[in-house]
């Protein structure tokens, strides 16, 4: 079972946007004719906007990423266990076949020999053993995996070493990714030129440490300008926090509420999802005798299976009286996890009968599906934007390097699209829109936050409408939505930033309006 990112956007916005955007790009190499480096820079901008929108990973040490990443793919494509690999940048992409790539910063190149790991570690990948050819020995510098995936043809998903590690260097390959550092107008300036790797990012956090609230306010910062515009939190390892009881994600969802409630505050964070990822990727990968194992389990007292589910070791001892055998049962819990294998008998004892709609009510309990609803809401509908946003960002950055040259004339066109795009404008002020606690009363505030795009961009989600309103209704709406919100922008009791949130919401209702036919 796959799963995608749905990036077609309604309406002209998102399609002019990239449109402008290539133009840019193409006057900026006729510009830098014959600077080589620049030109490097170009072609890596323009080649951007073609490709599928880039979504990084990160989190601290151990924090799930490779799992969820393997939860959101479907299939057991990132290594888990913790070697080598996981100290480097490993991009994931959409292959006619499967290959892993090494890559140094020189621009050598390696191939790296995969491994078939056991249990729920999927695939490891050997660096012992790179053969560089001619290059000499060479330091990793990031990884590629090419696999055939329909969800990676949508969305390039990178894993990103944790931000918490012990090796500094380590920790500043993610840095580097997300939050690349400012260029000077001078030779050393052009030198250190490097654009935002990531279009958006899916923060996980265990817990809210300074590290994580830090490196939130590095992307938080580089939003304005060269950083992603979108970041979404996940609490990860949710069945984790209420110790893999049957009750793990309501405790899951009330620390999400804790962390969202801190992080909404500061506007670091768009959302914040609980996510059992290793409960996620076991369902998505449920094979029929681990059903006819829960199925077995199922028939067991409550109350004997709970004192062999007290830790995954007694689970799997040989001297535990249960009708799986010790293999199978060490299988599971390594797959499933303690919370897994309880919530599994659960609903098989409530009536669930087949594998796939145990696989599917596994998934619905883990929250992967809300997290893949979210993801295509703020991410996949906005996928132009964000790509539009991250080469325009970049472009803005080597312009900004050359000054005194032809340069000087196209910079101010591409500030103007980085401040005047609407997309980029509705993408910020939904990151703010629960911090600046305006003084709207809650249901305009929900208004607000759904016609700047908050549950999609489709114009019956903007104008809170049915799937089926035709094309009078939602000219209507559209109409009415424009009216108000000009007239709450103009109230003379509004402050500044309610007023400038009320014309945001008028723009938004007019450009849904110019795309309904009349």
């Amino acid at each position: 079972m796959t799963h995608r990112f749905d990036t077609a956007a309604p309406g002209g916005q998102a399609p002019r946007i990239l449109a402008e955007a290539h133009e840019l790009v193409g006057a900026a190499a006729r510009v830098f004719g014959r600077d080589e480096y620049a030109r490097a820079l170009l072609a890596d901008c323009e080649f951007r906007l073609r490709e599928p929108l880039r979504v990084a990973l990160a989190g601290s040490i151990k924090a799930g990423k490779s799992t969820l990443l393997n939860a959101l793919v479907g299939q057991a494509v990132a290594p888990t266990d913790a070697t080598e690999c996981t100290r480097v940048v490993t991009w994931y992409r959409d292959a006619s076949t499967p290959a892993v790539t090494a890559h140094a910063a020189d621009g050598a190149r390696a191939n790296v020999i995969v491994r078939r790991g056991s249990g729920a570690h999927g695939l490891t990948f050997d660096l012992s053993a790179l053969n560089w050819d001619a290059y000499g020995p060479r330091e990793v510098d990031h990884l590629e995996v090419g696999w055939p995936s329909a969800a990676l043809a949508q969305t390039t998903i990178i894993d990103t070493p944790g931000t918490s590690s012990l090796s500094r260097e380590v920790s500043l390959r993610t840095a580097r990714l997300l939050t690349p550092g400012r260029a000077e107008g001078n030779a050393r300036g052009r030198s250190a030129i490097s654009a935002p790797g990531a279009d958006a990012v899916v923060y996980l956090l265990r817990r809210l440490d300074a590290t994580d609230v830090s490196f939130l306010e590095q992307i938080g910062a580089g939003a304005g300008g060269a950083g992603p515009l979108g970041v979404i939190g996940v609490v990860s390892r949710a069945d984790e926090i209420g110790a893999g009881r049957i009750d793990a994600l309501h405790s899951a969802r009330d620390v999400a509420a804790r962390f969202a409630g801190e992080l909404e505050r500061t506007g670091l964070c768009q959302a914040v999802i609980p996510v059992a990822g290793l409960l996620a990727f076991a369902a998505s990968t449920l094979r029929q005798p681990e059903f006819a194992a829960f199925e077995a389990l199922s028939t067991v007292p409550a109350e004997d299976l709970g004192i062999a589910l007290l830790s995954a070791d007694r689970f799997a001892r040989a001297d535990i009286a249960l009708p799986v055998a010790p293999e199978l049962r060490a299988q599971l819990a390594d797959r499933f996890g303690l919370f897994g294998i309880r919530m599994a008998t659960m609903l098989i004892r409530l009536g669930v009968r087949d594998s796939s709609s145990l696989a599917a009510e596994l998934a619905a309990r883990s929250g992967i599906e809300e997290l893949r609803s979210v993801l295509e809401i703020q991410f996949g509908q906005r996928a132009e934007e964000l790509k539009a946003h991250s080469a325009l960002s970049t472009l803005n950055r080597i312009l900004s390097a050359y000054p005194g040259t032809e340069a000087d004339r196209l910079l101010p066109r591409v500030r103007a699209r980085l401040a005047d795009v609407h997309g980029f404008t509705e993408l910020r002020l939904l990151g703010r829109l629960r911090t600046d606690e305006l003084p709207l009363p809650p249901p305009v505030l929900a208004d607000l936050h759904r016609i700047l795009g908050g549950t999609g961009v489709a114009p019956h989600l903007r104008l809170g409408l049915p799937p089926e309103a035709d094309p009078h209704t939602l000219r209507t709406a559209a109409s009415t939505a424009v009216r108000t919100w000009r007239a709450r922008a103009a109230h003379p009791l509004a402050d500044q930033s309610t007023a400038t949130a009320c014309r945001a919401a008028a723009r938004s209702a007019e450009g849904v309006l110019s795309e309904l036919p009349r």
